[in-house]
């Protein structure tokens, strides 16, 4: 059988159809022919919602060629035909447009590109015109004359030539009266127009898009194409697009049920609002975002596209090391394109353009007026509306506000963030934890931190009342959460550390087992981040027992990478004041830190955080933690190593530890070494 280009990761409207060798038998050939036309005649006209009459057209030409290559096969099989290379020419040919339509058939019953195919039918039509135009074409290579087939089988060659030379595939009639419709739609979002429902609802059921999750899987197919890098007038209309399914998700189509929601689970994304740097998301050599990470044999990912160019400079080297290539081989990273992927979508990054903020609906006047009709009428829902319609809106407002900055500035913009406050008090839990979830989706909004934090930090109280008593685990998390992205405000991260239920709160989810890593690591950023944005915070952390829970935690060996990396980040910013580096050495701080340091399962990030802590021990505790640090063996290996990878920041720190060390073993073999003040001596070990 003939290898031929799966479309599972094909762009949509692209036809990377594979030519047949030159040496290929006949057989074969004409086999695998009959199998990709088996494949083109599964496709019904009923499952698609455009251009049905080029579809039924190219259907009915397909089935009478099987018929044609059913008898060649029977003549081949009883070698009453002689084959040259005119009928090996023209068979490949016609092998080459069966993928293409094949392809172009899977395009058209795409699930979500409905609505994208419906505004393409132009050129899907001239696709289809092309290609059945192809098969003339080939046809007409194909050498009937000097060819042993019976009279009708030649007469049917013939009648397809002609008809497949004539064809005149153009867009069906009821498809240009619905994208006409959608351009009006597009014409009255910009004057901030609501548009008819009715006729908003007859071009959906056009096409097929007659549910809630029909509208789903709609948004999603239109933000991948957004985030492929098309141009400008593309982009404009898928802006465009978006803002109108959005707008028929939330406005027209809100019939949604517990098995309709979104399982998203934002436990998965709030993984990412950890302290992810996004430099480590960078190519190392165009420092962008990367859009198409690969692997080399030295272990390092860098961007396909600057890679390639790196090679195709004459270069065989790795950028990093510098260590000589054995091989040049490329290994896709699937492992960081999800991370950069899952990073874009909940940051409203579009990857491999340097890294700019881009909304996934602010590149037209259309998009942007709907996104705010949307919001308008959500805002009204939470007021006005009955019990199921505020729950149909709590839930759009949490997906939406996961979607885009753009989203999240006209729900605030609209007011919703008032009612959601008044909602979080709901003794309905599901009610509270969708409000939660969207309070901690909006805390990311510069204008939305204003509007929940309120003018005397009741919503700060508020959200802190969540997280120490709200109904469900999930609540609490987003809580948490929340706090986090408030605490990046100077004032706000002062106001959350003087109410007196905050740090502790965060502190017994750490401690807590009812809880998983996602659920703890949004509690420890947001201590971390109380303490980075706050200083005088650093003694309320340390009153709440986060010391003894965070050594307790990592000595465990019960978490994850990522939970290890945090709570070594945490002690190490303590260390930095007297009351905290005395706290984390009483607690056997630096002997676990020397461990995790030399250990081969842990990240480099882990190992930086590790450094920093060493560091600030050293600096705080003086000459006698430096000397029980320099007592371990291990310990200057294992800084050698972390000083040659400056990949996550911790070179220039051990680098400076060692230094200390070094200093340390020089006066201590010199004349005179250092007397410690008596009250300054602690028992590192």
């Amino acid at each position: 059988m003939i290898h031929t280009q799966t479309g599972s990761n094909r762009r949509i409207l692209t036809f990377p159809a594979v030519n047949p060798c030159e040496s290929i038998a006949i057989t074969t050939l004409v086999d695998s022919l009959l199998q990709l036309a088996g494949e083109i005649l599964s496709f019904k006209p009923k499952d698609f919602s455009t251009n049905k009459r080029s579809v039924k057209e190219t259907l009915r030409h397909i089935q009478s060629l099987v018929i044609f290559f059913e008898e060649l096969r029977i003549q081949i099989r009883v070698g009453s035909i002689s084959t040259g290379r005119s009928v090996i020419l023209s068979l490949s040919e016609l092998h080459v447009i069966f993928q293409k339509l094949k392809f172009l058939l899977e395009d058209c019953t795409r699930e979500g590109a409905k609505l994208y195919m419906l505004m393409n039918s132009g050129q899907v039509s001239a696709h289809f015109r092309a290609l059945t135009r192809s098969i003339s074409t080939s046809l007409d290579t194909f050498p009937v004359g000097s060819v042993d087939l019976p009279g009708e089988i030649n007469e049917l060659i013939y009648l397809v030539m002609r008809q497949t030379r004539k064809s005149e595939a153009r867009p069906d009639r009821d498809d240009k009266r619905a994208i006409d419709s959608v351009y009006w739609f597009f014409n009255l979002f910009e004057n901030r127009i609501n548009p008819n429902s009715d006729e908003i609802l007859r071009v959906l059921d056009h096409i097929g898009v007659r549910k809630w999750r029909d509208c789903v899987n709609e948004i999603d197919f239109i933000r991948e194409e957004i985030s492929a890098g098309k141009s400008h007038v593309e982009i404009e209309l898928l802006s465009s697009l978006m803002g109108f399914i959005c707008y028929c998700r939330c406005v027209i189509l809100r019939g949604i049920d517990v098995d309709d929601e979104e399982k998203d689970n934002e436990e998965d994304d709030l993984m990412m609002i950890r302290s992810l740097n996004v430099d480590d998301l960078r190519c190392p050599i165009s420092l962008e975002i990367m859009s198409d990470p690969v692997v080399l044999e030295t272990g390092h990912t860098y961007d396909r596209s600057s890679i390639t160019k790196w090679f195709a400079s004459g270069n065989i080297t790795c950028p990093k090391t510098g260590k000589t290539l054995v091989s040049t081989a490329l290994v896709d990273n699937f492992s960081v394109k999800q991370v950069i992927q899952s990073y874009c979508k909940q940051n409203g990054v579009v990857s491999g353009l340097k890294g700019k903020k881009k909304t996934v609906v602010v590149e037209s006047l259309a998009a942007e007026e709907a996104g705010k009709l949307t919001a308008e009428f959500l805002a009204a829902e939470l007021i006005n509306g009955g019990e199921e319609e505020m729950v149909k809106a709590l839930v759009e407002i949490r997906i939406l506000t996961k979607t885009s900055s753009f989203f999240r500035s006209c729900l605030v913009e609209a007011g919703v963030v008032e009612s959601l406050m008044k909602i979080l008090r709901s003794e309905d839990q599901r009610v509270q934890e969708t409000a939660m979830a969207g309070i901690m989706n909006l805390s990311k909004d510069i204008a939305g931190k204003t509007r929940i934090a309120g003018e005397d930090g009741g919503g700060l109280r508020l959200i802190v009342e969540v997280l120490n008593d709200g109904a469900r685990r999930e609540s609490r998390q987003y809580a948490a959460a929340a706090l986090f992205y408030l605490s990046s405000v100077g004032d706000y991260s002062r106001l959350i550390g003087e109410i007196s239920d905050a740090i502790p709160g965060l502190v017994r989810i750490v401690k807590s087992c009812d809880y998983g890593d996602s659920a703890k690591r949004n509690a420890l950023i947001a201590i971390r981040s109380l303490l980075m944005n706050q200083p005088d915070n650093h003694w309320r952390v340390l009153a709440a027992g986060v010391v003894p829970v965070l050594l307790d935690l990592v000595k465990s060996e019960e978490i994850s990478d990522g939970v290890t990396a945090d709570s070594m980040a945490i002690l190490a910013k303590m260390a930095e004041y007297p009351d905290g580096m005395i706290s984390v050495l009483r607690r056997g701080g630096l002997k676990l830190a020397v461990k995790i340091l030399g250990s081969s399962e842990v990240s480099p990030a882990t190992k930086q955080h590790c450094v920093a802590l060493l560091l600030n021990l050293c600096h705080n505790g003086g000459s006698d933690v430096v000397g029980s640090l320099a007592k371990n063996p291990s310990i200057m290996g294992s800084l050698y190593t972390a000083s040659s990878n400056g990949e996550f920041g911790g070179g220039k720190k051990a680098s400076a530890l060692i230094k200390l060390i070094h200093e340390f073993q020089e006066r201590k073999t010199g004349p005179v070494e250092p007397v410690l003040e008596r009250e300054r001596f602690i028992h590192a070990w």
